[in-house]
């Protein structure tokens, strides 16, 4: 999957209920579309909402 020009490998097999992971990104409008769409491919529910993380702006993804 691809942000910002930056390949990210995740491993959605092991992404379980409850579980989130952390995009540092400018755009996330594009970022959580991008991610909206892999997770659609594998039916995947997930939460997407824009944080800052040790002052670095990102998307949070959740699985639900």
């Amino acid at each position: 999957m691809q942000v910002e020009t930056i390949n990210y490998c995740i491993n959605w097999l092991n992404f379980k209920r409850g579980y989130s992971f952390f995009i540092p990104c400018i755009a996330c409008t594009t970022a959580k579309t991008t991610v909206n769409e892999a997770a659609r491919k594998l039916k995947y529910r997930i939460l997407t909402k824009v944080v800052i993380v040790e002052g670095v702006r990102g998307i949070r993804v959740w699985r639900l």
